[in-house]
C-alpha cells in the first residue's frame, strides 16, 4: 500500500493550442501514468488553456512577439501555481517557448527531445517532418533536430505543405478526421519516401496522431511527438516518487 497522499511532481501543461491536442495530452499523460502506477492512480496536472483564436491569428500574421507575450503570461501563471515541470502541447509554439523558458528556472521538456532520441536510437537519419506550415517552412525545428540529434530533415513541397496545413487547421483542430485527408497525407509521405529518401515520419503537429497511425504504413516508422512528449513528462514526474 502506498502512503497517502502519494507524492509526485505536478505537470504543468500550456494548452489551448488546440483544445483537441490539449485533451489528447491529458488523456495520454494519465493513461501512461496509470500504466506505471496501477490501481486508480494517475498524474497530477495543471492546465493553462490559451484561446486558440489568439494563437491562430498571431500565427497567420507572423506576430511572434505578440504570441510570445501572450504565452509568457500563461506560463507565469503555471509557474506561480508551483508546477514542477512544464510542457507545451504544440510543436509550432516551441520557437517562442524556447525564448520564454530561457529566462525561467522551472524545468521543461522540449517536444523534439524525446522524439529526436527515439529516432536516433532507432538508427534512422533522414526524417520527413509533417506539421503546420510554420513547422515545415521555418528552420527552428529542422535545425533543432539536426543540431541536437544529427538528423536530416526533409519536408514536402510548398503546395503539399499548404494541403497539410489546411487539414490541420480546417479539420484536426476541430476534431474532424476526414478519410480523404488521411489518404492524401499518406500519398505525400509515400512520395517523400520515394523521391526524397525519407526513412521515417515525424508527426510534427500534436493533432496528427488523430489522422495517422503506424498501421497505415508498417514499413515507414512513425514517431508521434504527442505520445513521446507525454511519456517523457510522466517519466520525469515519477522519478524518485515511486515508493510504497
Amino acid at each position: 500500500m502506498r502512503h497517502r497522499p502519494f507524492q509526485q511532481r505536478t505537470i504543468g501543461i500550456l494548452g489551448g493550442c488546440s483544445n483537441v491536442a490539449t485533451g489528447v495530452y491529458y488523456r495520454v499523460i494519465n493513461e501512461v501514468s496509470n500504466a506505471r502506477l496501477g490501481g486508480w492512480d494517475m498524474a497530477e496536472t495543471l492546465i493553462a488553456g490559451m484561446n486558440f483564436g489568439n494563437i491562430e491569428s498571431t500565427l497567420r500574421q507572423e506576430q511572434w512577439d505578440i504570441m510570445q507575450a501572450y504565452m509568457s503570461e500563461k506560463i507565469d501563471r503555471l509557474i506561480a501555481a508551483d508546477v514542477d515541470l512544464l510542457l507545451c502541447a504544440s510543436n509550432t509554439l516551441h520557437m517562442p517557448l524556447s525564448k520564454i523558458m530561457a529566462d525561467r528556472d522551472t524545468p521543461w521538456i522540449h517536444i523534439a527531445d524525446p522524439t529526436g532520441r527515439a529516432i536516433r536510437d532507432a538508427g534512422l537519419k533522414r526524417v520527413l517532418l509533417l506539421g503546420t506550415r510554420s513547422v515545415m517552412q521555418l528552420d527552428y525545428l529542422k535545425d533543432y533536430y539536426g543540431d541536437h540529434f544529427g538528423l536530416e530533415i526533409v519536408v514536402p513541397n510548398d503546395s503539399e505543405q499548404d494541403e497539410i496545413d489546411g487539414i490541420i487547421f480546417r479539420e484536426l483542430v476541430k476534431d474532424r478526421v476526414v478519410p480523404e485527408s488521411k489518404a492524401r497525407t499518406l500519398e505525400i509521405a509515400d512520395r517523400m519516401a520515394r523521391d526524397e529518401g525519407a526513412e521515417c515520419l515525424v508527426m510534427g503537429c500534436t493533432e496528427i496522431c488523430l489522422l495517422l497511425d503506424q498501421g497505415d504504413r508498417p514499413d515507414m516508422p512513425m514517431f508521434d511527438t504527442t505520445r513521446l512528449h507525454c511519456e517523457a513528462a510522466v517519466e520525469m514526474a515519477l522519478a524518485g516518487s515511486m515508493k510504497s
